[in-house]
C-alpha cells in the first residue's frame, strides 16, 4: 500500500513540475514582444506603437510609401513642424483635417516613446 502512495505522489510531483514549466514557457512567449521593444529602448517602444496604430495608412520607417497616399510618411513630419509639437495632440486625441483618420489618445509614456521614435527616423 505504501509503494502505491509513493508512486502516486511521484506522479503528482512530475505533473506539478510539468505544469510549472508550461506556465513559465507561456509567460516567456507572452513577454518576448515587450522585451524586444524594451531592448530597443524608448524609440523601440514608439516604433511598436506606431506600427500597431499608424502603419495601416502611414509609412512609418526611413523609406517606403504610405499605404494611404494622402497620409504623410512619418519620416517627413519635421519638414512641416517640430515633431515634439505632436506630444500634446497625441495625449489629448490627435485629430487630422481628413475624416478617415481615427482619433488616437496615448498615455504620457507612450507619447514620449512615439516622439522619440519619430525623431529617430526624420529625414535630415
Amino acid at each position: 500500500m505504501r509503494a502505491k502512495a509513493v508512486r502516486d505522489s511521484s506522479w503528482l510531483l512530475v505533473a506539478i513540475a510539468a505544469a510549472i514549466l508550461l506556465v513559465l514557457a507561456l509567460v516567456f512567449i507572452a513577454v518576448r514582444p515587450a522585451a524586444a521593444a524594451a531592448d530597443k529602448g524608448l524609440a523601440g517602444k514608439g516604433e511598436v506603437l506606431v506600427r500597431e496604430n499608424c502603419s495601416r495608412c502611414h509609412a512609418i520607417g526611413k523609406e517606403g510609401d504610405s499605404p494611404h497616399p494622402p497620409a504623410p510618411p512619418f519620416r517627413t513630419l519635421s519638414s512641416k513642424y517640430p515633431v515634439e509639437d505632436l506630444a500634446e495632440a497625441l495625449a489629448e486625441g490627435i485629430v487630422s483635417g481628413h475624416p478617415d483618420m481615427p482619433i488616437f489618445v496615448f498615455g504620457p509614456h507612450d507619447v514620449e516613446a512615439i516622439i522619440e521614435y519619430l525623431q529617430s527616423i526624420q529625414v535630415k
